[in-house]
């Protein structure tokens, strides 16, 4: 006997999870990548929604502000980086650029180019002079890249934490890695710089539960782990001015941590 099945109703609901956030850095600005696929910008002073739109069916994983071209950049789950101008959301471009989801951009603070990493492993320097094409591709990791940090001391190197356990430190100049922290018993899924008394550190942290604080020019030193998280850390970062180091974890809690003593 046939039959056949008709949809009464459609219910559709699309999740505003917050993805990504990054502040512009002269103007009140906050642009956030939504889950739904929608672009938002709010201004702090005033507390309100300036602008938002939609980019895409995926969610936008990562999106920075390009200040000086009046720009926003974005990565979407449909492997797709969009450029668009946030004065009057025009779009700039649109281009397929890696073969899996996008998982961060990193804008240069100087060269007009941004870098991306993918769950293909490989991270990606595109330049917007050049029709944004790839200038160099970074490959040696063996998971998913989950972030990249730019060094704020030298404008040709930046960091990249992967799920395979590793930071590597790269060099703009060349595609093979300067060199490899090992030290986390499983993923590494975020990495920043971090500099106290005029020396620089790195900070990591992983799925094992820690954060790590790296000794930058001596690869093999972890200074410091930080254990007291009960779940995967997710973001860290150090504060600009005070001694202070901001973790974030899946056990739902933000712990601040003495940069000094580490407690």
């Amino acid at each position: 006997m046939a039959f056949s099945l008709q949809i009464e109703n459609e219910f559709v609901q699309n999740s505003e999870r917050v993805k990504s956030v990054d502040l512009h850095p002269t103007e009140p600005r906050i642009l956030v990548g939504l889950y739904s696929g929608t672009i938002s910008i709010w201004n702090y002073n005033t507390k309100t929604e300036e602008k938002s739109f939609k980019i895409s069916e995926s969610p936008v994983r990562s999106a920075k502000f390009i200040a000086r071209e009046n720009w926003i950049v974005a990565a979407t789950d449909d492997k797709f980086i969009r450029v668009y101008n946030y004065k009057n959301t025009e779009k700039v471009t649109e281009f397929e650029a890696h073969k899996d989801f996008i998982r961060s951009l990193a804008v240069h603070p100087t060269l007009p180019c941004v870098i991306s990493a993918s769950d293909d492993q490989v991270l990606k320097v595109w330049d917007w002079t050049n029709g944004w094409s790839s200038v160099q591709n970074f490959e040696g990791h063996s998971h998913y890249v989950m972030q990249i940090a730019l060094n704020p001391n030298d404008e040709s190197s930046f960091a990249s934490a992967s799920l395979d356990g590793t930071i590597k430190i790269w060099n703009l100049s060349s595609s093979a890695a300067k060199f490899t922290l090992e030290g986390h018993l499983k993923g590494v899924n975020c990495v920043e710089y971090f500099s106290r008394n005029g020396k620089q550190y790195l900070l990591s942290g992983s799925d094992d539960y820690t954060a790590k604080v790296w000794d930058y020019h001596n690869t093999e030193n972890v200074v410091q782990t930080l254990e007291g998280h009960k779940n995967n850390v997710t973001a860290i970062c150090a504060h600009p001015e005070f001694p202070i180091i901001v973790t974030a974890s899946e056990d739902n809690t933000v712990k601040i941590w003495d940069a000094v003593t580490y407690r």
